[in-house]
């Protein structure tokens, strides 16, 4: 089916096409259709466990399942008794070697290969629902941002969060001036999965621990295509330590850490409630880096500045150990993971079933502003609704493209230990061109976006 919902992207949704003159031109088709004669799409399941298996459940549930696709044999042979009747894959590569009865794509694949199964379906004018974070790296989600802006399909990346009442209440606040203008947020959570010492990962309940990346080679599983899950990844003998999921988000090959993992979820909040676009500089810091593994513990702060009604503001992300100052000094509940609105009217605090007006005497008698955004229909419905009738979705990938952006670039600015100054037209560094090697990354031989 045609996506009839044509948008003009925004300054923050859409941030110009310069950047990517190195990548060739992404000459997209405009349509898609619904193969089937019943009106329901003809979906193809990139990744079918764990998460994928969720999505696999809910999309499965209405629609018809056409394609299955997974490195791992087991949880390919799963849905393949759930979905008798799909096509069955182990490289995604092979999936887009037929896709004439192919509507949508659902990609529930590690993060480091989340781009190499989005961008074709893209290119093809095929709709795409991605977990979260879209990409790997800058560059892949701003290649996926623009490339689905030309498309003009239905898109939803798996921020299911987004689709719960209290976050609709809390951008109806914040809105609405409430708190006045709001001038700070802080966004924190208690997971800490990293690099630590072995005695903090037991402490922090990670559920591996390493200092070093594993001389040891183990025997790969029997179900599993190693060459396949390393993808464009540099090859390295497998371990346990990667596999199964999500025991590989910790290493920068592979993933992000919990920046770019949780930060789609929260910071996701402070972005749809102020509208942020694009950040004009970004810091971070926690322990020392490593070359290999992403930190348990960090911090990072954004400064954006004004536009429309907005004044400038920043926003600091905290991981761990890592907390802000009022709830380290408990000026505010105590909360073990929570976003923090500060205004000039007033504080709001939230976390994804509730939030609080601060301080609480203050707010005692407010009324609070007539809600003005519906409920949902639920995450993936919503999609599967938009596929059919090009109404919009809220996590479309103008939307969480520069949102993952966002969250990656706390990581470059980590792992460059500078205040680094962001140009987002030509996606460079021009105060730290040290750090513009963390943008992208190189891929192993037979391995392309395109």
């Amino acid at each position: 089916m045609k996506n009839t919902s044509v948008r003009t992207p925004s300054r923050r949704r859409f941030l110009g096409q310069g950047a990517l003159a190195a990548a060739g031109t992404l000459g997209f088709p405009a349509i898609t259709r619904c193969a089937s004669p019943n009106g329901k799409l003809q979906v193809a399941v990139i990744g079918t466990g764990g998460r994928g298996g969720h999505n696999l459940g809910q999309v499965g549930a209405t629609e018809d399942i056409v394609v299955l696709c997974d490195v791992n044999a087991q949880n390919l042979a799963q849905a393949a008794q759930r979905f008798p009747g799909a096509r069955t894959y182990r490289d995604l590569r092979e999936v887009f070697t037929r896709t004439d009865d192919i509507d949508a794509f659902v990609v529930s694949t590690t993060e480091h290969t989340h781009a190499f199964a989005t961008l074709p379906a893209l290119k093809l004018g095929k709709h795409v629902y991605s977990e979260k974070p879209l990409s790997r790296d800058v560059y892949e989600a701003r290649l996926i941002t623009e490339a689905s802006a030309k498309a003009n399909v239905a898109t939803q990346m798996g921020t299911q969060i987004h689709a719960d009442n209290n976050y609709r209440r809390v951008v109806e606040l914040i809105q609405a001036g409430t708190i006045g203008a709001v001038t700070e947020v802080h966004v924190w959570v208690s997971r800490a999965w990293g690099w630590q010492s072995p005695e903090d990962a037991k402490r922090n309940g990670d559920i591996v621990s390493s200092q070093e990346r594993p001389a040891m080679e183990l025997p790969v599983p029997a179900s599993l295509d190693w060459d396949l899950w390393i993808g464009p990844a540099p090859m390295r003998p497998y371990h346990d330590i990667y596999f199964p999921g999500p025991k590989w988000y910790r290493w920068w090959d592979f993933g992000n850490g919990t920046m770019s993992d949780l930060g789609s979820h929260w910071n996701d909040l402070p972005f749809w409630a102020l509208d942020l676009d694009v950040p004009l500089t970004i810091e971070a810091g926690g322990p020392p880096v490593h070359a290999e593994i992403a930190p348990a513990s960090m911090w990072a702060r954004y400064t954006y500045g004004a536009r429309g009604k907005r004044g400038p503001l920043t926003l600091t992300w905290y991981q761990g150990s890592e907390q802000p100052a009022l709830l380290k000094e408990k000026k505010i509940p105590g909360w073990g993971n929570g976003v923090l609105f500060v205004g000039d009217e007033g504080m709001l605090l939230s976390d994804y079933g509730k939030h609080v007006l601060l301080p609480e005497e203050k707010f005692a008698t407010y009324e609070r502003p007539k809600e003005t955004i519906p409920p949902s229909i639920g995450h993936h419905k919503e999609w599967i609704h938009a596929c059919k009738t090009g109404a919009p979705t809220t996590c479309d990938f103008a939307y969480s493209g520069p949102l993952t952006e966002a969250n990656h670039l706390g990581n470059v600015a980590y792992r460059a230990g500078v205040k680094l100054e962001w140009d987002a037209k030509n996606l460079r560094f021009p105060n730290h061109p040290e750090a513009d090697h963390y943008i992208r990354r190189e891929y192993r031989e037979g391995w392309k976006l395109e």
